[in-house]
């Protein structure tokens, strides 16, 4: 004996389908800020606990603001040297 699938039960599937997805597309709205809001403290949390180890630098004998020079450059005495020698060309027709 084979049973077919009446329209109406058919129909019936359709609209629950529907219903669940238009539900959780909804229900998702609502949810959506609060699990952000969540992963990001827990990110921040896990960020805090890695580079908080290093903790402050101590206190140096520099004032707040004020611009210290660890080393100065080397002077650019190289810039007057030749690089290469010049070429002088004409050109051919």
């Amino acid at each position: 004996m084979m049973q077919f699938a009446s329209l109406q039960g058919f129909l019936r599937t359709i609209l629950i389908i529907l219903l669940i997805y238009y539900g959780l597309k909804i229900i998702s709205r609502f949810l959506t800020p609060f699990l952000v809001k969540y992963l990001s403290k827990k990110a921040e949390k896990r960020f805090g606990q890695e580079f908080g180890q290093q903790g402050p630098p101590p206190h140096s004998k520099h004032k707040e603001g004020e611009t210290v020079i660890d080393k100065m450059p080397e002077s650019s005495s190289n810039s007057k040297k030749e690089i290469g020698e010049y070429v002088d060309y004409e050109e051919i027709d």
